[in-house]
């Protein structure tokens, strides 16, 4: 950017991070990326430096461990690095009865998706406000709208985020700051692999995650918002609200339990 602000994307080497990373390189975004993988960092560092002429900063980094969300906001500052906007992407899921899953990984997913993502804009808004600018985009999902069955603590903190950022892009509008409210429904990426989740058969095929970051960053021109991407997942956000929630629940329920459980009564 030409004001020599960078934008900071968590969970940048893959997936929707990567195709963020891409985007706002395209608008001329200095950027600094952060993620597990040092070496994919690189090598999107390095080809993002040279085709789009902008400064690229990694800071390879875990997330879900304890205090690595301050310690990150410390590197930065130690750097000087100015943060306009902030995409918090970083998350995992995990599908599975609650009490089987491993107690470590699902703390370590309420680390990286609600304390990470909460600590970050709390230590890097304060400077946004002093300007009188900035944008943070927040990254969500279509199951934050319900509680979802064995994958329940998943579902619960994307309700955490949803609720949080639509909260504080009342708060923060006044001071200049616009907030993105972003959630996607099954995405291309690697985080139903990764989760356990299975081959996703959603309507239409799944989402490409520049699909996804397209709708974001128009929001974001737009003065942010909630934003979920393509009409069917609208409409059935919008549905739910007229089905009672323990229905909404059972239906979630029957969709995401795994074969192996049998069907529902």
């Amino acid at each position: 950017m030409a004001n020599g602000r960078y934008s900071l994307i968590t969970g940048a080497s893959s997936g929707i991070g990567d195709c963020f990373a891409r985007a706002l390189a395209q608008r001329g975004h200095n950027l600094v990326l952060t993620a597990r993988s040092e070496g994919k960092l690189s090598h999107l560092a390095v080809e993002l430096a040279r085709d789009h002429k902008i400064e690229v900063e990694i800071i390879p980094a875990d997330l879900s461990v304890r205090d690595a969300a301050p310690q990150l906001a410390a590197i930065l500052k130690e750097r000087n690095l100015s943060i306009n906007v902030l995409v918090n992407n970083a998350a995992f899921g995990a599908r599975g009865e609650f009490w089987q899953l491993p107690l470590e990984r699902q703390m370590a997913m309420v680390r990286l998706n609600i304390n990470a993502l909460t600590e970050l804009t709390y230590l890097l808004l304060p400077e946004m406000v002093e300007r009188g600018e900035g944008s943070i985009i927040n990254v969500s999902s279509t199951v934050s709208f319900q509680p979802t069955a064995y994958t329940a603590t998943y579902a619960a903190t994307k309700a955490f985020v949803t609720s949080f950022s639509m909260g504080l892009a009342e708060e923060v509008r006044s001071h200049g700051i616009r907030v993105v409210t972003l959630c996607p429904g099954s995405t291309r990426t690697n985080f139903f692999e990764a989760g356990n989740y299975g081959v996703r058969n959603t309507p239409g095929g799944m989402q490409a995650p520049q699909e996804v970051v397209d709708a974001a960053l128009r929001a974001l021109d737009r003065g942010g918002g909630l934003v979920v991407p393509r009409l069917l997942n609208k409409s059935l956000v919008f549905v739910q609200r007229f089905i009672p929630r323990e229905a909404v629940a059972k239906l979630a329920a029957a969709i995401f339990r795994p074969r192996s459980q049998g069907t529902s009564r």
